[in-house]
C-alpha cells in the first residue's frame, strides 16, 4: 500500500542546476508585522501568523481574504486546527485569563469570540461534526454556564446559566440523537438543543469521564476513570440505569466497539516494568457481564482490532495475529507468528495480506493459514514502503534497500532491485507511474523499469540538515495528522457521537495511493454548507503537480526550491529563495509556493508555469 501523498508535499535535494530560473514571483503581498510562522490547512488557505495577527490567503488570491489581529502576536502553539474541517480555534491566555476565537479559514469568517460572547473564563470547548456545534463550558457574565453556537453562521443556539453552587462540568460533551449529553461532578444530563432545557438528569452518575452509544441513541454507555480501572454504566435515552451494577474493567478502555451481539471491549495495562499489555473483552449488552467463559491470552499491547462478520481480527505491537469468534474460540488453527511492527493488514481478493518489518504474506481469513507455499521474509527492514501494481498483480515492497515483487495469485517472490540511497536515507515513497515504479526519499529519486532494471538515479545534498529536516519534520506531521484523522472521521460522519480512540472499525481493502483524497473529499461533501463544499471540490480534483517532486537546494545563485520531473529526473523550474533556513509552504494539489520573503512579505510562485 503506497504511503499516504501528503497535501502538504515538502522534499529536499540539492546539486549543481542548470534549468531556466524563475525568480520573478506571480504575487506577493505585505502584511502588518512580523511573520512568525506559515502554516498550510486542509482547506488549502495558508495562514500566516506574526506581530500582526492572524492572515489567511486562499488558493490562487492574490491578497488575503482575512485579517484577524484583535488578540495582537498569535503563536503558532495557540492554534487548533479541527481535522477534517474549515475550522481554526485560536486560544490565548491561561486558565481563567484565555480567550478563544474560532474562524472559518475558507470563508473568512469569524464565528465565535469568547469576549464578544460574554464569556470570561472558558473551561472547554469541543466542537461537534457532522453537526457543525461549538459547545462551551465555562463562566458567562460571571455566571456558571453552558453555551452552544451554530457553526454555519456563528449564530447562538442556545446559552444556559445555572445558579450559585453550579454543577462543575468535567465530561466531554457528545451530541447523541439530537440532544447534548454533558457529565459533571453532581450528575449526568441530557440537554434540548433547541429549547435550551434540561431534559433529564440521573444524579447516580457523577464524574462521568466520556460517554458513546449505539447508532440509534436509545443505548447510553457512560465510562468513569478510576485509578487503574474504569466502570461501565448503562442507562437508557431517558436517563434510566439500565444495568443494575456497573461493569468493572481492570486499566484504561481503548476500544469499545457496540455490535449487535456484545460489546467489545479492549483495555490496557501497565506493569511495573512498565510494559503496556491488552486485554480483550466480550461484554453482555443486558447486563454488562464478561460473555467469554476464558479471553485469550495476549501479553501484549493490540496495536490493530477489526471487528468482521464471524469475529473479531487483531494484531500485536510485537507481532502476532489472531482471529476470535464471538463466543472467545479461536477461529485460526494457531495463532500467527509474524515479524514485529505490522505495518500493514489489509483485505486484499486472495485473503488477509500483512506486512511487517521482517515479513510478508496472505492468509486465509478463516483457517490463519497461508494462501502462499511460503511467507516472504527478509532482513529487518529499514523502512518499509508498499504498493500494489494492478496491471502486473502484484504486490511490491521496498524494506530500504532492496525491492520485492510477490505474484498476488502465486506468491511467486522476485528480488526486483537493489538500491543504495545516499545520504544515510532510504525510500519513504513508492509508486507507481506509466514510465515505471519511482521510489523517493528526501533526497533520493529512482526510477525503475517494471522489470527492475534502473532509469535513472539522481541524489543532491540538502544545503543544511537542520533546517531541511525542521521543515519536513512539521510538514510531515500535518500531514499524517490528516490521514490518521481521515478514516476516523469520515466514519464518525455515519453516526451522532464522538467514538474513543483511533481505533480500526472494518478491516480495509488494499488499494493504491489515491483513494484516501477521494474518501476525504467524500466526508466533506457529507457536510452542510459552503466551506465543506469547496473543500471538496478542493480533494476531488487531480493534484496539479502530481507529476513533479519540490526539492529544496543548493544553486549557482544561493539556496532555492527545483521542480524535478518523476518520470524523466529533469528540472522544469527552479526559484532562488536565497535563505538557508527559508520558511515555506508548497500546495501539492495547487502547485503553489508560498515563501516569507522577508519580515512582512510573502511571494507566490505558480509551480505550473
Amino acid at each position: 500500500m503506497k504511503t499516504f501523498q501528503t497535501i502538504i508535499m515538502v522534499l529536499f535535494l540539492t546539486g549543481s542546476l542548470l534549468a531556466q530560473k524563475a525568480e520573478t514571483p506571480q504575487h506577493s503581498f505585505e502584511i502588518n508585522g512580523k511573520i512568525n510562522f506559515i502554516r498550510q490547512t486542509e482547506s488549502g488557505v495558508i495562514i500566516i501568523g506574526g506581530t500582526g495577527g492572524l492572515v489567511g490567503i486562499k488558493p490562487g488570491a492574490q491578497k488575503p481574504h482575512f485579517t484577524f489581529s484583535e488578540y495582537g502576536k498569535i503563536k503558532e502553539e495557540e492554534l487548533t486546527f479541527i481535522p477534517m474541517s474549515p475550522y481554526v480555534m485560536i486560544d490565548e491566555g491561561a486558565f481563567g485569563k484565555s480567550r478563544k476565537t474560532v474562524i472559518d479559514v475558507v470563508s473568512g469568517k469569524k464565528l465565535f469570540a469568547t469576549e464578544e460572547q460574554g464569556w470570561s473564563i472558558i473551561n472547554s470547548a469541543d466542537i461537534f461534526l457532522p453537526q457543525n456545534k461549538l459547545v462551551i463550558t465555562g463562566a458567562n457574565n460571571r455566571k456558571s454556564a453552558l453555551g452552544v453556537y451554530d457553526l454555519l453562521d456563528g449564530s447562538e443556539v442556545k446559552l444556559m446559566h445555572f445558579k450559585a453552587n453550579s454543577p462543575q462540568f468535567i465530561t466531554k460533551p457528545v451530541i447523541i440523537d439530537g440532544g447534548l449529553l454533558i457529565g459533571s461532578n453532581k450528575s449526568l444530563m441530557r440537554i434540548d438543543l433547541e429549547k435550551g432545557n434540561i431534559v433529564w438528569e440521573n444524579k447516580e452518575l457523577s464524574k462521568i469521564s466520556w460517554l458513546t452509544s449505539d447508532p440509534s441513541g436509545k443505548e447510553i454507555y457512560a465510562f468513569e476513570n478510576k485509578g487503574e480501572s474504569t466502570r461501565i454504566h448503562k442507562i437508557s435515552s431517558t436517563g434510566n440505569l439500565l444495568w443494575q451494577k456497573e461493569r468493572k474493567i481492570k486499566g484504561n478502555i481503548y476500544q469499545f466497539q457496540i455490535l449487535p451481539n456484545g460489546l467489545a471491549c479492549v483495555s490496557n495495562t501497565v506493569s511495573k516494568n512498565g510494559k503496556v499489555e491488552s486485554k480483550i473483552s466480550f461484554l453482555s449488552p443486558s447486563d454488562g457481564t464478561d460473555l467469554w467463559e476464558k479471553a485469550p491470552k495476549i501479553k501484549d499491547y493490540v496495536t490493530h482490532f477489526y471487528i468482521q462478520d464471524d469475529g473479531i481480527l487483531f494484531g500485536l505491537s510485537g507481532g502476532g495475529i489472531n482471529k476470535i469468534d464471538f463466543n472467545g474460540t479461536p477461529l485460526f488453527k494457531k495463532p500467527m507468528k509474524t515479524g514485529d511492527n505490522i505495518h500493514v493488514m489489509a483485505n486484499t481478493p486472495k485473503g488477509l495480506i500483512y506486512i511487517t518489518d521482517s515479513d510478508c504474506n496472505i492468509v486465509d481469513l478463516k483457517t490463519g493459514e497461508s494462501i502462499w507455499a511460503k511467507e516472504l521474509k527478509f532482513k529487518r527492514a529499514k523502512l518499509v514502503t508498499d504498493t500494489y501494481d494492478p496491471d502486473r498483480h502484484r504486490y511490491l515492497i521496498s524494506t530500504g534497500t532492496e525491492l520485492i515483487s510477490i505474484d498476488e495469485n502465486t506468491g511467486e517472490i522476485n528480488h526486483l532491485a537493489e538500491y543504495k540511497f545516499k545520504g544515510s536515507e532510504y525510500p519513504n515513497s513508492l509508486e507507481i507511474r506509466n514510465e515505471g515504479i519511482l521510489l523517493s526519499s528526501d533526497q533520493n529519486m529512482v526510477l525503475l523499469n517494471f522489470d527492475g532494471t534502473q532509469k535513472f538515479h539522481v541524489f543532491y545534498q540538502a544545503p543544511g540538515k537542520t533546517a531541511a529536516g525542521a521543515i519536513l519534520a512539521g510538514a510531515m506531521v500535518v500531514a499524517s495528522t490528516a490521514a490518521a484523522v481521515g478514516s476516523s472521521v469520515s466514519a464518525e460522519l455515519h453516526r451522532d457521537v464522538n467514538n474513543i480512540g483511533g481505533g480500526h472499525y472494518a478491516l480495509g481493502d488494499y488499494t493504491m495511493t489515491g483513494k484516501m483524497q477521494k474518501e476525504m473529499a467524500s466526508s466533506y461533501a457529507k457536510m452542510a454548507g459552503s466551506s465543506f463544499a469547496e473543500m471538496t471540490k478542493r480533494f476531488s480534483a487531480t493534484a496539479a503537480t502530481e507529476n513533479a517532486q519540490f526539492i529544496l537546494t543548493k544553486l549557482d545563485d544561493g539556496i532555492g526550491l527545483v521542480k524535478i520531473n518523476k518520470d524523466t529526473s529533469q528540472i522544469e523550474k527552479e526559484v532562488i529563495l536565497k535563505d538557508r533556513k527559508p520558511m515555506y509552504e508548497v500546495d501539492d494539489l495547487a502547485g503553489l509556493l508560498y515563501y516569507v520573503a522577508n519580515a512582512n512579505t510573502i511571494y507566490i510562485y505558480d509551480l505550473n508555469l
